[in-house]
């Protein structure tokens, strides 16, 4: 048990770490790092857990995820976004099709993961 906590708290740290990476590199996504962290961190550190709920610029997108496994509609739109011109310049960059059809084929399941989320402000939210 006192293993599967010190796991839990490294793997959220990590993923904390990525989340803040994604938050300065357009190619790397944020909101799913940080959704994975507190998951790990709910689950070995209660004090790190909700640091990470009560930070101003994360918190909410968190909560939103706990709550109504859904997404802010401005989110959504700049993940999609980003993925498609990150997914356009890898293309264009490899100029080759087969890395280009690799870089399509492992971004379309995040892509259409992402398009599926529901848009937090569509639901009846009174928290």
């Amino acid at each position: 048990m006192h293993i599967s906590r010190i796991a839990y708290t490294a793997i959220g740290l990590l993923f904390v770490g990525l989340g803040v990476l994604g938050a300065a590199l357009p190619v790397l996504p944020t909101t799913p790092f940080l959704i994975v962290a507190a998951g790990c961190f709910a689950k070995s550190s209660p004090r790190l857990h909700q640091m990470l709920l009560a930070n101003r610029v994360f918190g909410p997108l968190i909560r939103d995820w706990q709550t109504h496994r859904s997404i802010p509609k401005r989110g959504k739109r700049i993940a999609l976004v980003s993925m498609v011109l990150a997914c356009a310049w890898s293309c264009h960059v490899l100029q080759s099709y087969f890395w280009g059809a690799l870089v399509i084929g492992l971004i379309a399941g995040p892509f259409i993961f992402i398009w599926r989320l529901p848009i937090t402000e569509n639901l009846d939210i009174h928290d």
